[in-house]
Protein backbone atom coordinates (compact mmCIF):
# COMPACT_ATOMS: atom_id res chain seq x y z
CA UNK A 1 0.00 0.00 0.00
CA UNK A 2 1.78 2.96 -1.08
CA UNK A 3 1.45 6.46 0.69
CA UNK A 4 -1.39 8.34 -0.83
CA UNK A 5 -3.60 4.94 -0.82
CA UNK A 6 -3.00 4.90 2.84
CA UNK A 7 -4.06 8.26 3.12
CA UNK A 8 -7.34 7.23 1.81
CA UNK A 9 -7.80 4.62 4.48
CA UNK A 10 -7.19 7.04 7.31
CA UNK A 11 -9.02 9.88 6.26
CA UNK A 12 -11.86 8.03 4.47
CA UNK A 13 -11.09 9.71 1.44
CA UNK A 14 -11.98 13.14 2.58
CA UNK A 15 -10.17 14.92 5.92
CA UNK A 16 -6.91 13.20 6.75
CA UNK A 17 -6.45 13.20 10.53
CA UNK A 18 -2.96 11.87 11.64
CA UNK A 19 -1.02 12.05 14.75
CA UNK A 20 2.58 13.56 14.58
CA UNK A 21 4.14 10.70 14.94
CA UNK A 22 1.91 9.33 12.21
CA UNK A 23 2.88 12.37 9.95
CA UNK A 24 6.72 12.33 10.67
CA UNK A 25 6.92 8.29 9.99
CA UNK A 26 4.79 8.39 7.04
CA UNK A 27 5.07 11.45 5.44
CA UNK A 28 8.24 13.81 6.61
CA UNK A 29 10.54 11.36 6.93
CA UNK A 30 12.20 9.92 10.49
CA UNK A 31 15.14 11.72 10.41
CA UNK A 32 16.04 13.75 6.95
CA UNK A 33 18.05 16.68 6.24
CA UNK A 34 15.47 18.63 7.48
CA UNK A 35 15.91 17.25 10.77
CA UNK A 36 19.88 16.98 10.54
CA UNK A 37 20.11 20.57 9.96
CA UNK A 38 17.63 21.32 12.77
CA UNK A 39 19.10 19.56 15.21
CA UNK A 40 22.92 20.84 14.23
CA UNK A 41 21.60 24.46 14.40
CA UNK A 42 20.12 23.71 18.56
CA UNK A 43 22.72 21.60 19.81
CA UNK A 44 25.14 24.29 18.86
CA UNK A 45 23.71 26.06 22.02
CA UNK A 46 25.09 23.05 24.30
CA UNK A 47 28.38 24.63 23.60
CA UNK A 48 27.83 27.29 25.42
CA UNK A 49 25.93 25.47 28.29
CA UNK A 50 29.56 23.44 28.58
CA UNK A 51 31.69 26.81 28.66
CA UNK A 52 29.75 28.02 31.51
CA UNK A 53 29.24 25.01 33.64
CA UNK A 54 33.41 24.13 33.53
CA UNK A 55 35.12 27.56 33.25
CA UNK A 56 35.17 27.27 37.55
CA UNK A 57 37.46 23.99 36.55
CA UNK A 58 40.19 27.20 35.39
CA UNK A 59 39.06 30.77 36.47
CA UNK A 60 39.04 29.06 40.29
CA UNK A 61 42.02 26.52 40.15
CA UNK A 62 44.31 26.50 43.07
CA UNK A 63 47.55 28.33 41.82
CA UNK A 64 50.27 25.22 41.63
CA UNK A 65 53.62 27.32 42.99
CA UNK A 66 54.36 30.22 45.13
CA UNK A 67 57.57 32.63 45.94
CA UNK A 68 59.00 34.69 48.72
CA UNK A 69 59.18 38.25 47.90
CA UNK A 70 60.51 39.53 51.38
CA UNK A 71 63.49 38.40 54.03
CA UNK A 72 60.54 37.46 56.49
CA UNK A 73 59.88 34.57 54.19
CA UNK A 74 61.82 31.26 54.10
CA UNK A 75 60.58 29.16 51.27
CA UNK A 76 61.53 25.20 51.23
CA UNK A 77 60.04 22.12 50.43
CA UNK A 78 57.59 21.12 53.28
CA UNK A 79 56.64 25.04 54.00
CA UNK A 80 53.07 26.67 53.26
CA UNK A 81 51.71 29.92 52.49
CA UNK A 82 49.54 29.52 55.40
CA UNK A 83 52.83 30.11 57.41
CA UNK A 84 54.00 33.53 56.03
CA UNK A 85 51.90 37.18 56.18
CA UNK A 86 50.06 38.51 53.27
CA UNK A 87 52.54 40.67 51.22
CA UNK A 88 55.46 38.61 52.36
CA UNK A 89 55.30 35.95 48.78
CA UNK A 90 53.02 35.82 46.21
CA UNK A 91 51.86 33.57 43.55
CA UNK A 92 54.44 32.52 40.23
CA UNK A 93 51.48 32.71 37.76
CA UNK A 94 50.36 36.12 39.37
CA UNK A 95 47.68 37.12 41.75
CA UNK A 96 45.55 37.39 38.47
CA UNK A 97 45.52 33.84 36.92
CA UNK A 98 42.54 32.94 39.30
CA UNK A 99 39.94 34.01 41.56
CA UNK A 100 41.64 31.88 44.32
CA UNK A 101 45.12 34.03 44.03
CA UNK A 102 43.16 37.47 43.64
CA UNK A 103 41.25 37.29 46.35
CA UNK A 104 43.03 35.07 49.04
CA UNK A 105 40.98 31.88 48.89
CA UNK A 106 43.50 29.59 50.75
CA UNK A 107 44.56 28.58 54.17
CA UNK A 108 41.34 29.74 56.74
CA UNK A 109 39.73 30.96 53.85
CA UNK A 110 39.72 28.18 51.55
CA UNK A 111 35.87 26.48 52.25
CA UNK A 112 34.90 30.26 50.19
CA UNK A 113 36.45 28.95 47.03
CA UNK A 114 33.71 26.27 46.86
CA UNK A 115 31.21 29.17 47.32
CA UNK A 116 30.62 30.41 43.53
CA UNK A 117 30.64 26.78 42.16
CA UNK A 118 27.92 25.71 44.59
CA UNK A 119 26.03 28.99 44.35
CA UNK A 120 26.10 28.57 40.53
CA UNK A 121 24.00 24.81 40.67
CA UNK A 122 22.20 26.45 43.03
CA UNK A 123 21.05 29.04 40.44
CA UNK A 124 20.86 26.12 37.75
CA UNK A 125 18.08 24.56 40.10
CA UNK A 126 16.31 27.27 40.01
CA UNK A 127 16.58 28.24 36.52
CA UNK A 128 15.14 24.67 35.62
CA UNK A 129 12.06 24.53 37.58
CA UNK A 130 11.64 28.67 36.15
CA UNK A 131 12.76 27.56 32.22
CA UNK A 132 10.77 24.56 32.72
CA UNK A 133 7.46 26.05 33.42
CA UNK A 134 8.10 28.90 30.42
CA UNK A 135 8.97 26.24 27.75
CA UNK A 136 5.74 24.29 28.78
CA UNK A 137 3.53 27.12 29.28
CA UNK A 138 4.42 30.42 27.84
CA UNK A 139 6.89 30.70 25.70
CA UNK A 140 7.83 27.42 23.67
CA UNK A 141 11.43 25.50 23.08
CA UNK A 142 12.71 27.59 21.12
CA UNK A 143 12.05 31.38 22.55
CA UNK A 144 13.22 29.92 26.39
CA UNK A 145 16.41 29.07 24.50
CA UNK A 146 16.97 32.42 22.80
CA UNK A 147 16.23 34.03 26.18
CA UNK A 148 18.57 31.88 27.80
CA UNK A 149 21.19 32.67 25.47
CA UNK A 150 20.88 36.21 26.12
CA UNK A 151 20.70 36.25 29.77
CA UNK A 152 23.63 33.78 29.81
CA UNK A 153 25.76 36.23 27.62
CA UNK A 154 24.72 39.10 29.87
CA UNK A 155 25.73 37.51 32.95
CA UNK A 156 28.60 35.83 31.99
CA UNK A 157 30.42 39.79 31.21
CA UNK A 158 28.79 40.98 34.17
CA UNK A 159 31.08 38.45 35.85
CA UNK A 160 34.69 39.31 34.12
CA UNK A 161 33.61 42.43 36.47
CA UNK A 162 33.32 41.38 39.57
CA UNK A 163 35.06 43.26 42.66
CA UNK A 164 35.46 40.65 45.42
CA UNK A 165 34.35 36.85 46.03
CA UNK A 166 30.66 37.69 46.95
CA UNK A 167 29.59 39.66 44.73
CA UNK A 168 31.21 37.27 42.20
CA UNK A 169 29.89 34.27 43.88
CA UNK A 170 25.96 36.19 43.58
CA UNK A 171 26.96 36.11 39.91
CA UNK A 172 27.82 32.69 38.89
CA UNK A 173 24.55 31.87 40.91
CA UNK A 174 22.58 34.65 38.20
CA UNK A 175 24.63 32.70 35.54
CA UNK A 176 23.83 29.37 36.67
CA UNK A 177 20.36 31.06 36.74
CA UNK A 178 20.46 31.77 33.20
CA UNK A 179 22.42 29.08 31.38
CA UNK A 180 20.04 26.13 32.80
CA UNK A 181 17.54 27.01 29.83
CA UNK A 182 19.83 25.83 26.96
CA UNK A 183 19.89 22.27 27.77
CA UNK A 184 16.52 21.08 28.93
CA UNK A 185 14.99 22.98 26.00
CA UNK A 186 17.87 22.04 23.27
CA UNK A 187 17.05 18.57 24.41
CA UNK A 188 13.59 18.73 24.24
CA UNK A 189 13.41 20.88 20.84
CA UNK A 190 15.87 18.28 18.80
CA UNK A 191 13.65 15.14 20.04
CA UNK A 192 10.18 16.15 18.98
CA UNK A 193 11.13 17.10 15.40
CA UNK A 194 12.86 13.22 14.74
CA UNK A 195 10.66 9.79 14.53
CA UNK A 196 10.77 7.49 17.43
CA UNK A 197 13.89 5.39 15.99
CA UNK A 198 15.91 8.21 16.48
CA UNK A 199 15.18 9.80 19.76
CA UNK A 200 17.80 8.36 21.41
CA UNK A 201 20.72 8.85 18.80
CA UNK A 202 19.60 12.68 18.48
CA UNK A 203 19.43 13.38 22.23
CA UNK A 204 23.27 12.13 22.27
CA UNK A 205 24.03 14.19 19.20
CA UNK A 206 23.70 17.34 21.48
CA UNK A 207 26.11 16.22 24.28
CA UNK A 208 28.65 16.01 21.16
CA UNK A 209 28.05 19.70 21.17
CA UNK A 210 28.68 19.99 24.87
CA UNK A 211 31.88 17.73 24.86
CA UNK A 212 33.04 20.29 21.94
CA UNK A 213 32.73 22.68 24.13
CA UNK A 214 34.44 21.10 27.22
CA UNK A 215 37.05 20.16 25.01
CA UNK A 216 37.56 23.77 24.07
CA UNK A 217 38.07 25.44 27.31
CA UNK A 218 41.59 25.05 27.58
CA UNK A 219 42.43 26.16 24.52
CA UNK A 220 40.81 29.22 25.90
CA UNK A 221 41.59 28.82 29.02
CA UNK A 222 45.51 28.75 28.28
CA UNK A 223 45.94 31.76 26.33
CA UNK A 224 43.96 33.77 29.41
CA UNK A 225 45.81 32.10 31.90
CA UNK A 226 47.43 34.89 33.10
CA UNK A 227 43.64 36.48 33.76
CA UNK A 228 40.56 34.67 34.43
CA UNK A 229 38.57 37.91 33.92
CA UNK A 230 39.56 37.48 29.92
CA UNK A 231 38.24 34.39 29.44
CA UNK A 232 34.93 35.22 30.76
CA UNK A 233 34.57 37.91 28.79
CA UNK A 234 35.69 35.47 25.83
CA UNK A 235 33.27 33.03 26.15
CA UNK A 236 30.44 35.66 27.07
CA UNK A 237 30.43 36.52 23.45
CA UNK A 238 29.39 33.67 21.60
CA UNK A 239 25.52 33.12 23.45
CA UNK A 240 25.00 36.48 22.02
CA UNK A 241 26.02 35.49 18.12
CA UNK A 242 24.36 32.25 18.05
CA UNK A 243 20.92 34.00 19.33
CA UNK A 244 20.70 36.35 17.36
CA UNK A 245 22.36 35.25 14.12
CA UNK A 246 20.98 31.94 14.22
CA UNK A 247 18.67 31.05 16.54
CA UNK A 248 16.35 33.58 15.73
CA UNK A 249 16.25 33.03 11.92
CA UNK A 250 17.04 29.44 11.15
CA UNK A 251 15.76 27.67 14.00
CA UNK A 252 11.62 26.61 14.24
CA UNK A 253 9.48 25.73 17.15
CA UNK A 254 8.68 22.33 18.26
CA UNK A 255 5.49 21.65 16.20
CA UNK A 256 4.45 18.84 18.82
CA UNK A 257 4.23 21.83 21.71
CA UNK A 258 2.25 24.05 19.39
CA UNK A 259 -0.13 21.11 18.89
CA UNK A 260 -0.31 20.74 22.58
CA UNK A 261 -0.86 24.71 22.92
CA UNK A 262 -3.75 24.41 20.44
CA UNK A 263 -1.58 25.64 17.83
CA UNK A 264 -2.62 22.86 14.90
CA UNK A 265 -1.73 25.67 11.81
CA UNK A 266 1.04 26.51 12.72
CA UNK A 267 2.46 22.87 13.91
CA UNK A 268 0.98 21.83 10.37
CA UNK A 269 3.51 24.83 9.28
CA UNK A 270 6.38 24.00 10.74
CA UNK A 271 6.23 19.96 9.38
CA UNK A 272 5.29 21.20 5.71
CA UNK A 273 9.10 22.97 5.91
CA UNK A 274 10.58 19.75 7.39
CA UNK A 275 8.75 17.73 4.08
CA UNK A 276 9.53 20.58 1.97
CA UNK A 277 13.31 20.48 2.61
CA UNK A 278 13.39 16.49 2.69
CA UNK A 279 12.02 16.53 -0.95
CA UNK A 280 8.49 15.50 0.29
CA UNK A 281 5.05 17.07 0.44
CA UNK A 282 2.47 16.43 2.62
CA UNK A 283 -0.94 15.63 1.68
CA UNK A 284 -3.47 18.81 0.81
CA UNK A 285 -6.44 17.41 3.08
CA UNK A 286 -4.32 16.60 6.00
CA UNK A 287 -4.81 17.77 9.43
CA UNK A 288 -3.32 17.41 12.64
CA UNK A 289 -5.14 14.94 15.44
CA UNK A 290 -4.92 16.42 18.76
CA UNK A 291 -4.53 13.99 21.39
CA UNK A 292 -6.79 13.33 24.38
CA UNK A 293 -8.03 16.08 26.87
CA UNK A 294 -5.27 18.49 24.71
CA UNK A 295 -7.39 21.43 26.56
CA UNK A 296 -5.13 20.62 29.54
CA UNK A 297 -2.50 22.15 27.55
CA UNK A 298 -1.87 24.84 30.11
CA UNK A 299 1.29 23.75 32.01
CA UNK A 300 0.04 24.66 35.04
CA UNK A 301 -2.33 22.08 34.94
CA UNK A 302 -0.31 19.81 33.76
CA UNK A 303 2.05 20.30 36.41
CA UNK A 304 -0.47 19.59 38.97
CA UNK A 305 -1.99 16.38 36.93
CA UNK A 306 1.96 15.06 37.31
CA UNK A 307 1.77 15.18 41.01
CA UNK A 308 -1.68 14.10 41.70
CA UNK A 309 -1.47 11.15 39.32
CA UNK A 310 0.30 8.36 40.79
CA UNK A 311 2.47 6.37 38.54
CA UNK A 312 4.10 9.56 36.95
CA UNK A 313 4.64 11.12 40.50
CA UNK A 314 6.92 7.98 40.85
CA UNK A 315 7.86 8.00 37.92
CA UNK A 316 9.37 11.26 38.23
CA UNK A 317 10.74 10.95 42.19
CA UNK A 318 12.83 8.00 40.91
CA UNK A 319 14.00 9.98 38.27
CA UNK A 320 15.63 12.65 40.36
CA UNK A 321 16.36 10.21 42.91
CA UNK A 322 18.67 8.90 40.02
CA UNK A 323 19.47 12.42 38.70
CA UNK A 324 20.89 13.70 41.89
CA UNK A 325 23.29 10.76 42.36
CA UNK A 326 24.27 11.58 38.85
CA UNK A 327 24.92 15.06 39.05
CA UNK A 328 26.99 14.72 41.81
CA UNK A 329 28.89 12.69 40.02
CA UNK A 330 29.72 13.81 37.37
CA UNK A 331 30.07 17.14 37.69
CA UNK A 332 31.94 16.16 40.94
CA UNK A 333 34.46 14.15 39.00
CA UNK A 334 35.02 17.02 36.56
CA UNK A 335 35.70 19.57 39.15
CA UNK A 336 37.81 17.10 40.91
CA UNK A 337 40.84 16.50 38.33
CA UNK A 338 42.54 19.21 40.38
CA UNK A 339 42.93 16.82 43.16
CA UNK A 340 45.26 14.40 40.42
CA UNK A 341 48.74 14.95 39.91
CA UNK A 342 49.07 16.22 36.55
CA UNK A 343 49.05 18.98 34.34
CA UNK A 344 45.36 20.29 34.53
CA UNK A 345 44.86 21.84 31.23
CA UNK A 346 46.39 18.09 30.13
CA UNK A 347 43.79 16.27 32.79
CA UNK A 348 40.88 18.23 31.49
CA UNK A 349 41.41 17.77 27.90
CA UNK A 350 42.09 13.73 28.78
CA UNK A 351 38.58 14.02 30.46
CA UNK A 352 36.83 16.13 27.30
CA UNK A 353 38.27 13.61 25.01
CA UNK A 354 37.27 10.75 26.80
CA UNK A 355 32.82 12.25 26.50
CA UNK A 356 33.41 11.56 22.80
CA UNK A 357 33.45 7.77 23.06
CA UNK A 358 30.96 8.20 25.87
CA UNK A 359 28.76 9.86 23.32
CA UNK A 360 29.84 8.12 20.29
CA UNK A 361 29.19 4.35 22.14
CA UNK A 362 26.08 5.16 23.90
CA UNK A 363 24.44 6.35 20.27
CA UNK A 364 25.00 2.85 19.15
CA UNK A 365 23.79 1.14 22.23
CA UNK A 366 21.06 2.99 22.67
CA UNK A 367 19.56 2.05 18.90
CA UNK A 368 19.49 -1.37 20.12
CA UNK A 369 19.56 -1.53 23.86
CA UNK A 370 16.76 -1.35 26.44
CA UNK A 371 17.59 2.01 28.66
CA UNK A 372 17.18 1.11 31.65
CA UNK A 373 20.22 -1.86 31.37
CA UNK A 374 22.60 0.71 29.61
CA UNK A 375 21.95 3.58 32.44
CA UNK A 376 22.39 1.19 35.02
CA UNK A 377 25.22 -0.45 33.98
CA UNK A 378 27.71 3.01 32.81
CA UNK A 379 26.37 3.89 36.78
CA UNK A 380 27.90 0.80 37.78
CA UNK A 381 31.24 1.07 36.03
CA UNK A 382 31.35 4.83 37.21
CA UNK A 383 31.02 4.14 40.79
CA UNK A 384 33.63 0.81 40.62
CA UNK A 385 36.45 3.26 38.52
CA UNK A 386 35.75 5.65 41.57
CA UNK A 387 36.46 3.21 44.15
CA UNK A 388 39.74 1.86 41.86
CA UNK A 389 41.20 4.91 41.99
CA UNK A 390 41.28 5.21 45.63
CA UNK A 391 43.34 1.72 45.40
CA UNK A 392 45.77 3.45 43.09
CA UNK A 393 46.15 6.43 45.28
CA UNK A 394 47.24 4.64 48.41
CA UNK A 395 49.33 2.10 46.91
CA UNK A 396 51.81 5.25 45.22
CA UNK A 397 51.10 7.23 48.38
CA UNK A 398 52.88 3.74 49.72
CA UNK A 399 55.56 3.20 47.76
CA UNK A 400 56.23 7.48 47.46
CA UNK A 401 56.08 6.79 43.50
CA UNK A 402 53.22 9.25 43.02
CA UNK A 403 54.04 9.59 39.31
CA UNK A 404 53.55 5.99 38.77
CA UNK A 405 50.72 5.95 40.85
CA UNK A 406 49.17 9.06 39.08
CA UNK A 407 49.36 7.29 36.07
CA UNK A 408 47.31 4.85 36.72
CA UNK A 409 45.10 6.91 38.69
CA UNK A 410 44.37 9.13 35.91
CA UNK A 411 43.54 5.85 33.42
CA UNK A 412 40.98 4.62 36.14
CA UNK A 413 39.28 8.06 36.49
CA UNK A 414 39.02 8.59 32.72
CA UNK A 415 37.37 5.49 32.38
CA UNK A 416 35.05 6.76 35.42
CA UNK A 417 34.52 9.60 33.66
CA UNK A 418 33.59 7.79 30.25
CA UNK A 419 30.79 5.89 32.26
CA UNK A 420 29.79 8.72 34.00
CA UNK A 421 29.14 10.78 31.58
CA UNK A 422 27.36 7.45 29.35
CA UNK A 423 24.80 7.63 32.33
CA UNK A 424 24.60 11.43 32.55
CA UNK A 425 23.44 11.37 28.73
CA UNK A 426 21.44 8.15 28.69
CA UNK A 427 19.48 9.67 31.63
CA UNK A 428 18.54 12.96 29.55
CA UNK A 429 17.20 10.71 26.95
CA UNK A 430 15.30 8.27 29.26
CA UNK A 431 13.26 11.04 30.84
CA UNK A 432 12.07 12.57 27.56
CA UNK A 433 10.68 9.44 27.12
CA UNK A 434 9.27 8.46 30.50
CA UNK A 435 7.16 11.66 30.16
CA UNK A 436 4.15 13.03 27.53
CA UNK A 437 4.58 16.37 25.79
CA UNK A 438 2.39 18.22 27.86
CA UNK A 439 4.53 17.94 30.76
CA UNK A 440 7.62 16.96 29.09
CA UNK A 441 9.80 19.78 29.12
CA UNK A 442 8.72 20.41 33.00
CA UNK A 443 9.83 16.92 33.48
CA UNK A 444 13.62 17.14 32.53
CA UNK A 445 13.39 20.15 34.49
CA UNK A 446 12.82 18.40 37.53
CA UNK A 447 15.81 16.02 36.42
CA UNK A 448 17.74 19.27 36.06
CA UNK A 449 16.96 20.46 39.10
CA UNK A 450 18.16 17.12 40.59
CA UNK A 451 21.17 16.48 38.95
CA UNK A 452 22.06 20.82 39.63
CA UNK A 453 21.23 19.84 43.11
CA UNK A 454 24.23 17.04 43.37
CA UNK A 455 26.28 19.59 41.33
CA UNK A 456 26.08 22.29 44.12
CA UNK A 457 27.39 19.61 46.85
CA UNK A 458 30.17 18.69 44.48
CA UNK A 459 32.37 21.29 45.09
CA UNK A 460 31.92 21.27 48.67
CA UNK A 461 33.29 17.48 48.36
CA UNK A 462 36.20 18.59 46.09
CA UNK A 463 37.64 21.61 48.44
CA UNK A 464 37.66 18.29 51.05
CA UNK A 465 39.45 16.26 48.19
CA UNK A 466 42.55 19.01 48.38
CA UNK A 467 42.95 17.10 52.01
CA UNK A 468 41.68 13.66 51.29
CA UNK A 469 41.71 12.62 47.42
CA UNK A 470 40.52 9.00 48.73
CA UNK A 471 37.95 10.22 50.58
CA UNK A 472 35.87 12.17 47.84
CA UNK A 473 36.58 9.56 45.20
CA UNK A 474 34.71 6.70 47.78
CA UNK A 475 31.83 9.34 47.90
CA UNK A 476 31.49 9.82 44.42
CA UNK A 477 31.63 6.19 44.06
CA UNK A 478 28.98 4.86 46.24
CA UNK A 479 26.92 7.97 44.84
CA UNK A 480 26.82 6.46 41.46
CA UNK A 481 26.91 2.66 42.33
CA UNK A 482 23.19 3.60 44.46
CA UNK A 483 21.60 5.62 41.25
CA UNK A 484 22.54 2.56 38.97
CA UNK A 485 20.70 0.48 41.46
CA UNK A 486 17.54 2.93 41.72
CA UNK A 487 17.01 2.72 38.07
CA UNK A 488 16.10 -0.47 38.24
CA UNK A 489 12.49 0.99 39.08
CA UNK A 490 11.40 2.71 35.96
CA UNK A 491 9.99 1.18 33.06
CA UNK A 492 11.55 0.24 30.12
CA UNK A 493 10.97 2.86 27.25
CA UNK A 494 12.84 1.57 24.17
CA UNK A 495 10.70 2.00 20.72
CA UNK A 496 7.87 3.43 22.63
CA UNK A 497 6.02 6.13 21.46
CA UNK A 498 6.41 9.61 22.88
CA UNK A 499 2.38 10.32 24.12
CA UNK A 500 1.07 13.81 23.77
CA UNK A 501 -0.69 14.36 27.35
CA UNK A 502 -0.96 11.85 30.59
CA UNK A 503 -4.15 10.93 30.07
CA UNK A 504 -3.28 8.66 26.67
CA UNK A 505 0.02 7.84 28.18
CA UNK A 506 -1.96 6.17 30.80
CA UNK A 507 -4.31 5.09 28.43
CA UNK A 508 -1.91 3.56 26.32
CA UNK A 509 0.54 2.15 29.09
CA UNK A 510 -2.55 0.73 30.09
CA UNK A 511 -3.61 -1.42 27.34
CA UNK A 512 -0.14 -2.31 26.21
CA UNK A 513 0.04 -3.81 29.78
CA UNK A 514 -2.96 -6.00 29.47
CA UNK A 515 -1.86 -7.08 25.77
CA UNK A 516 1.45 -8.50 26.89
CA UNK A 517 -0.45 -10.43 29.90
CA UNK A 518 -2.90 -11.66 27.48
CA UNK A 519 0.35 -12.60 25.06
CA UNK A 520 1.71 -14.39 27.89
CA UNK A 521 -1.03 -16.31 29.47
CA UNK A 522 -2.09 -17.11 25.71
CA UNK A 523 1.77 -18.63 25.21
CA UNK A 524 1.52 -20.52 27.90
CA UNK A 525 -1.90 -21.92 27.00
CA UNK A 526 -0.10 -23.07 24.23
CA UNK A 527 2.71 -25.01 25.39
CA UNK A 528 -0.07 -27.02 27.32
Amino acid sequence: MDEEELGLVKGNGNNLQLTIDEVIEEYVGSFGFSQLLHVFLVSLAWIFDSHNTLVTIFTDAQPQGWKCISPLCHQNASSSVCGFKSGTWEWDAGNSSSTIAEWGLVCDRKFLAAVPASLFFLGSLLGSAVYGRLADAFLGRKRTVLLSCLLTSATTFLTSLSPNVWIYSLLRFANGFSRSGIGICCLVLSTEAVGRKWRGQVGQYGFFFFTAGFLSLPLIAYPTRTCWRNMYKIISFLPLVYAIFILMPFVSDSPRWLLVRGRSEEALEVLKRYAKVNGKKLPPNLSLLEPSSSTDKVAGKGTKNLWNTKWAAKRMALVMITGFGVGFVYYGVQLNVENLNFNLYFTVAINAMMEIPAVFVGSVLLSFTNRRLLFSLSAYIAGISCIVCIIFSSTSHKKGNQSKGSLAQLTIEAIGFMAASSAFDVLYIYCVELFPTNIRNFAVSMLRQALMLGASIAPLLVVVGRLSPSFSFLVFGVLSIISGMFSLWLPETRNSPLYETLEQQEEEEKFNAIREDMGIELGKEVQK
